[in-house]
């Protein structure tokens, strides 16, 4: 597939090639001790108390069938919340990596409260329950008293998909809408029919490995329709949906995700940054600050939520 659209430089920086180097051999199995792929490796990780820095007050809050987590800024006195969805394919639950993610929010969101959703997932727990949690934590933050203009949904990887779903769920049910969504390396199409999903298996050092059925055969699917917008936003209808920041990397399985949701949002007149990052792999971001493109994809987090 070939697309270029605010398309970043074509020479990776150093510690790029490196980090990446390492993927693919740990991926191959090379370093002792450790599975051939990422996810299982990921899976099976225990979950060790994870330290926010000190500056960062951290409340769990119990609901109903989920919990969430609720980073706040000591003395901040900001109006607005970020509500973070997750990754892992509708099939991991909260994991450290991802309170890594909610904690860079907070630093970029300038004060901005984050929750973090700990969703219901498959297998146990197939659609729709992680758009259930996901509309019952947008519900609370109104409660809350958040104003909707002072939200914004981010997520990435099935957590960007799910920000988009939610937003469907929310229009359909002329429900107030967040001020924005933040998608990273959204999964947006759970049939996996772009060309993406063959054209960069062989290049994808995260999801190429993966078990087919993570990405073709999804147990979050259930008995329902893949091709329904709250399952596959993609499908749906963009009119009417809130500015979005959308960030994917060039060697991504789920490249064309991205790139059909940008292009079908820009036809209805949703105001879109369609971000790419040449030579990226899927969630880069989570390298924080450890190379110059995860450096530069939070730097422009940054400034879409300044601009909202």
């Amino acid at each position: 597939m070939k697309y270029r659209e605010d398309s970043r430089s074509d020479k990776l920086s150093h510690r790029a090639r490196i980090i990446k180097t390492i993927l693919k051999e740990y991926n191959k199995g090379i370093f002792p001790g450790t599975k051939n792929d990422l996810m299982s490796q990921a899976e099976s990780e225990i979950d060790e108390e994870f330290k926010y820095p000190d500056h960062l007050d951290v409340e769990r809050i119990s609901r109903k069938k989920y919990e969430m987590e609720k980073l706040t800024w000591k003395d901040s006195t900001s109006r607005w919340a970020i509500l973070y969805l997750h990754g892992g394919g509708y099939v991991r639950p909260l994991k450290k990596n991802y309170k890594s993610m909610a904690g860079l929010y907070s630093e970029v969101g300038g004060g901005a409260a984050v929750y973090t959703v700990d969703y219901r997932v498959a297998p146990e727990n197939p659609f729709p329950a992680a758009l259930e949690d996901a509309k019952d934590a947008y519900d609370y933050l109104l409660e809350e008293g958040f104003s909707n203009e002072n939200i914004i949904i981010a997520g990435d990887s099935a957590g960007g998909g799910l920000a988009m779903a939610l937003c469907h769920t929310l229009k359909a049910t002329w429900s107030p809408i967040p001020a924005g969504i933040i998608a990273m390396s959204p999964w947006t199409d759970l049939t996996a029919s772009g060309s993406s999903y063959e054209e960069n298996r062989e290049i994808d050092l995260v999801l190429g490995n993966q078990k087919p059925e993570l990405l073709f055969d999804n147990p979050y699917i259930g008995d329902a329709d893949p091709k329904d917008p709250r399952i596959s936003p993609m499908y749906g209808d963009f009119t009417g949906f809130p500015p979005m920041l959308i960030q994917v990397g060039t060697d991504e399985m789920l490249f064309s995700d991205s790139v059909t949701v940008a292009e079908k949002a820009k036809a209805v007149g949703v105001k879109v940054r369609f971000s790419i990052y040449n030579g990226m792999f899927h969630v880069f971001q989570l390298a924080g600050t450890l190379m110059k493109e995860s450096k530069q994809a939070w730097a422009e987090v940054k400034r879409f939520i300044n601009e909202i």
